[in-house]
């Protein structure tokens, strides 16, 4: 399992070729889970991945946990944020036993990678504290630019896997659907519903406009209200009680 999460290392990096997408995607989201958040509540995390969200969290939540099942992937974090103080564990999430419970639990980009993404979610209910929060993020294969290509004839499968997708290991995308039935199956109720970035076009024709950095917020806020339409899904979900 190490090996396979390894593979993907080049594309949590710099260099990567749609880092322009994911340097957005993964600052905006933990902004948006941190103005919900007190900064007294206990997180754990699911995934290092690219850094930005471990370093984010770990500046405003005063106990945080994040795991992860790859040693490189953990030694490259610690070697890109050496002062960062937040508790890295390595282990896979199917054995994690963190020995407590969370009052948020951050499952950012998570689900599209793991074989069984409903054995996760259920298996993490437990470690969340009564009247705790769960947060997801997904990649949405049913995003606006993906609208325009599958209507242009360029993409015959909206759910299909793109490069950028292959790259980072991705084994599924979601909609708001299928991310809905998800939730819902594994005993969650679904309480909020964001998108994250809605973007026109495809990354290249974005670059080649030089946008403003004012654009790009705007792009991001606009699309927290159209979740359906944006390349991100933001649910917050907690368990059910009836």
């Amino acid at each position: 399992m190490t090996n396979r999460l390894d593979t993907y290392l080049s594309a949590y990096g710099k260099g990567f070729g749609f880092e322009f997408d994911n340097n957005i995607m993964l600052n905006w989201y933990p902004e948006r889970i941190m103005r919900l958040c007190k900064s007294s509540d206990r997180l754990l995390e699911l995934g290092i991945g690219h850094g930005y969200t471990t370093q984010r969290f770990s500046k405003f939540f005063s106990q945080h946990v994040v795991v992860d099942g790859s040693a490189s992937v953990i030694e490259q974090f610690h070697q890109q944020y050496p002062d960062c103080n937040a508790t890295v564990v390595e282990s896979y999430f199917e054995t994690f036993e963190p020995g407590q419970q969370f009052d948020v639990i951050v499952l950012g980009f998570i689900l599209e990678h793991v074989s069984d993404p409903e054995a996760i979610l259920q298996r993490f209910k437990q470690f969340l504290a009564p009247g705790g929060r769960c947060f997801v993020s997904v990649p949405n294969g049913e995003s606006l630019h993906r609208r325009f290509g599958h209507a242009a004839g360029l993409l015959g499968d909206m759910m299909a896997l793109g490069e950028g997708d292959l790259a980072l290991g991705h084994e599924r995308l979601y909609s708001v659907n299928s991310l809905s039935s998800a939730l819902t199956s594994c005993g969650y109720d679904v309480v909020r519903k964001e998108g994250i970035f809605l973007k026109p076009m495809t990354t290249s024709q974005l670059l080649s406009l030089q946008l403003e950095p004012a654009i790009v917020h705007a792009m991001c806020e606009v699309g927290i209200d159209y979740p359906e339409l944006s390349c991100g899904l933001l649910f917050e979900a907690q368990v059910e009680t009836h």
